[in-house]
């Protein structure tokens, strides 16, 4: 198996080199990951400039680079740049959850989603930031889960959240608002966007960010398609009259 690993917390970040030393037990692995962190960068691509890639690591099986732009571009950059096929994609650890509609904003996710564009299978990993060794502890088992359950046989992405302490799994949605910006003026016409939370319990463990406020690992089938399904069969009625 040929594994590409990623993230947008950088290259420097905690989790991602023992991430890629758990991974190659299953193949060869790549890394590509940003040279700065990208959080909230979403599927953002870079077409007008030039970016910086560096080689850092270089052993039998296993490779390391840094990447001057988004997480998405890594993977493109992999892929593209690069002229390799990868079977798998995973990008994380994440410091900190991507749940609800929160995974619109993520670079991780937007990682994740590229690698799928790309043909890939393709999962990422998130939790919270004091639970990145828990998280890391938890890969057997997140992957143990994922084989078990013919995940990857059944849907290309899956968006994966560990909160600390967490044993049980559940299979989610893709929840509503998580977090909101308040837009805190600075002088100088300047303001600074400071997250807040408005996370509403559900009572259900239905929807990802409900199961990850109670405990649980949620694991969410997710899909590149954003047609509404529904609502296309409804409308093929117009189509007729053409």
């Amino acid at each position: 198996m040929r594994i590409l690993i990623t993230n947008d917390d950088s290259i420097n970040a905690k989790a991602i080199l023992p991430l890629a030393k758990w991974a190659r037990r299953f193949g060869e692995v790549t890394v590509v990951a940003p040279k700065f962190e990208q959080s909230g960068k979403s599927h953002s691509i870079e077409i007008f400039k030039p970016f910086e890639v560096k080689k850092l690591w270089e052993e039998e099986g296993f490779e390391g680079y840094s990447l001057d732009s988004t997480p998405a571009d890594c993977v493109r950059f992999a892929f593209l740049g690069m002229k390799k096929n990868f079977d798998l994609v995973i990008s994380g650890i994440n410091k900190g959850f991507n749940v609800g509609r929160d995974i619109n904003y993520s670079g991780t996710a937007g990682a994740m989603f590229e690698g799928a564009n790309l043909g890939a299978k393709a999962i990422a990993i998130s939790t919270d930031p004091e639970s990145i060794d828990y998280a890391l502890s938890m890969l057997d088992t997140i992957w143990e889960y994922v084989e078990k359950n013919k995940l990857l046989d059944k849907n290309n992405i899956y968006n994966i959240n560990v909160p600390g302490g967490a044993e049980k799994f559940f299979i989610t949605r893709q929840g509503g608002r998580y977090f909101c910006d308040v837009y805190v003026e600075q002088g100088n016409d300047m303001f600074l966007p400071t997250g807040k939370c408005i996370y509403k319990d559900s009572g259900t463990n239905v929807f990802d960010t409900d199961a990850v406020m109670h405990g649980f690992v949620s694991v969410t089938p997710m899909k590149l398609e954003r047609t509404n399904s529904e609502l296309y069969e409804e409308l093929q009625v117009l189509n007729e009259t053409i």
